[in-house]
């Protein structure tokens, strides 16, 4: 038989016109070998060529016919089997598994508003679903929990899992804790916790990425089906089988900033010229917003009494840079760290490889744009301009940025606008500014402001200001009033008495009494 195989590999493995001349060759001999009614014992080593070329050398048609009976199964090259496989199991995925797990967030968002240090975290609430698609299905366990990974593109040792990645556990939950039998359909469980505020928000960065993993898994006893009575033995010794269902999601994690209510001032100085440059910006920018600039330079006009002359500071280019360093510890575990450090976590030599990478934002280059004035005793130029990010998010690939953020680790994002003025030096007749002759000096001015680089807000705010007061938070009631003790009322008929004397129709009475 292996010459079978053999001629069927080389077959294939030609054109479609090679392979059909060969069927057609080979149904011609075989018709001629009937008709003869010849049988003829052919090497079990003859190639495909020597079969079309002699036919003494062809098989004889009923050990060919019995030979692809037994070898049916391994012509079925790329062809697609009816019959099941001994080594599929159901899963969560399958449409025919006992049990499916799924989860719906009820929580908003989740956004840490603030500086970690003032931020009150975030809340994270929610339902996981077990659906059952059998009758009856006993669940042994159904825990999950939420974990942060630490994830370190240059490790401290490259191939070690344990220096590429640090889990940090933060809560976990056992909705089962002892075997449970679902019945068929859907079965949800709530889960919630608090987010402490410290936490790092989700990045990923060309030295370090935080992401925020939500796990469970719940673990199902399939009781063995019932056989005939014919295969008893072999139904006996199978066992139940337990079928774990894992679930897997990933939380995206923001931090927001409030906004100031004004721009920040800066003032700059440049020695030993005179030019004053005064910036308005603001701190807190957006990635996804424009961010503007406010630009005056005084100082660029100097008066000369003795020849009559000025000379004057001309602004010819400006750039801005947005830059984002990153500023990450390589750790090492337990079995790389160094021997002298291994019994002492506060060794500095377990502190690790400082690894500091800084990438470009945004850039671009301004030659014109701005206002001057050269008319006064001292030289203005007014320049407004706005800065983005450019490395925004495309064709569904993560962002090429990541936020302020301030780790426990060490890790460090910071931002910086880097501002570069370029003046050049020129001197005309006092009051006759427009007649001004370059020098061929000039002078490069720098910049660079600290700002925050934050996500939007959006309409959310953090849940303490969400939650209804509890009764230690509720102020004091309005001003009681003081007890005083009950009024005394006399008599109700002396009271009535009194009331008919002091009536008017009384006093009458009385008073044509006395008259008669």
């Amino acid at each position: 038989m292996p010459h079978l195989v053999a001629n069927f590999l080389r077959t294939s493995s030609g054109n479609i016109s090679h392979i059909k001349k060969s069927a057609i060759s080979r149904s011609r001999t075989t018709s001629r070998n009937n008709s003869r009614n010849n049988s003829f014992s052919a090497s079990p080593y003859a190639s495909d060529s020597e079969d079309h070329a002699c036919a003494s050398h062809s098989v004889k048609m009923p050990d060919l016919a019995d030979a692809m009976k037994k070898h049916r199964l391994s012509l079925h090259f790329g062809r697609s089997s009816n019959a099941p496989s001994s080594s599929s199991s159901p899963s969560s995925s399958s449409p025919h598994a006992p049990v499916a797990m799924d989860w719906s967030i009820e929580s908003p968002p989740i956004v840490f508003y603030g500086s970690p240090a003032e931020s009150t975290g975030a809340l994270v609430s929610g339902l996981l679903y077990i659906d059952v698609n059998e009758d009856a299905v006993e669940v042994d366990s159904f825990t999950a929990s939420l974990s942060i990974h630490a994830t370190q593109k240059k490790p401290f040792q490259s191939h070690c899992p344990d220096c590429h990645t640090k889990v940090t556990d933060l809560r976990s939950w056992q909705f089962l804790a002892h075997p449970t039998s679902l019945r068929r359909g859907r079965h949800q469980f709530p889960f919630s916790t608090l987010l402490d505020g410290s936490l790092p928000a989700s990045m990923d960065s060309p030295l370090v990425s935080f992401s925020y993993q939500f796990k469970a898994e719940a673990v199902a006893v399939r009781a063995p089906s019932p056989a005939p009575a014919a295969s008893a033995s072999a139904a006996s010794s199978t066992s139940a089988s337990r079928l774990p269902v894992r679930f897997e999601r990933t939380l995206r994690v923001k931090r927001s900033l409030p906004e100031p209510l004004y721009p920040h001032h800066s003032v700059r100085v440049f020695p030993p010229t005179n030019i004053k440059a005064s910036a308005h910006y603001t701190a807190v920018i957006h990635p996804s917003g424009s961010n503007s600039v406010t630009l005056k330079l005084d100082g660029l006009m100097t008066h000369n009494e003795k020849v009559k002359t000025v000379d004057l500071w001309k602004l010819k280019k400006v750039t801005w840079k947005l830059e984002e360093t990153i500023k990450t510890t390589a750790s090492p575990c337990d079995r790389h760290a160094p021997a002298s450090s291994a019994d002492d976590p506060s060794d500095p030599g377990r502190a690790g490889l400082v690894r500091t990478e800084t990438r470009l934002l945004g850039e671009k280059q301004l030659h014109d744009g701005w206002k001057s004035d050269y008319s006064g005793n001292d030289g203005t130029v007014d320049l407004e301009f706005d800065y983005t990010v450019n490395q925004l998010r495309a064709h569904g690939k993560e962002p090429r940025y990541a936020c302020d953020l301030r780790a426990h680790d060490g890790t460090d994002v910071s931002h910086a606008l880097h501002i570069e003025l370029i003046v050049s030096k020129e001197f005309a007749p006092e009051g006759k500014t427009h007649l001004a002759t370059q020098t061929g000096t000039g002078r490069i001015l720098r910049m660079h402001f600290a700002v925050n680089l934050t996500e939007y807000p959006g309409l959310g705010v953090s849940w303490d200001n969400e939650a209804p007061p509890v009764y230690q938070d509720v102020p004091p009631s309005p001003p009681g009033y003081p007890a005083e003790p009950p009024i005394e009322y006399d008599d109700l008929e002396e009271l009535d008495a009194l009331r008919a004397v002091s009536a008017p129709g009384s006093r009458r009475h009385s008073e044509s009494g006395r008259s008669t």
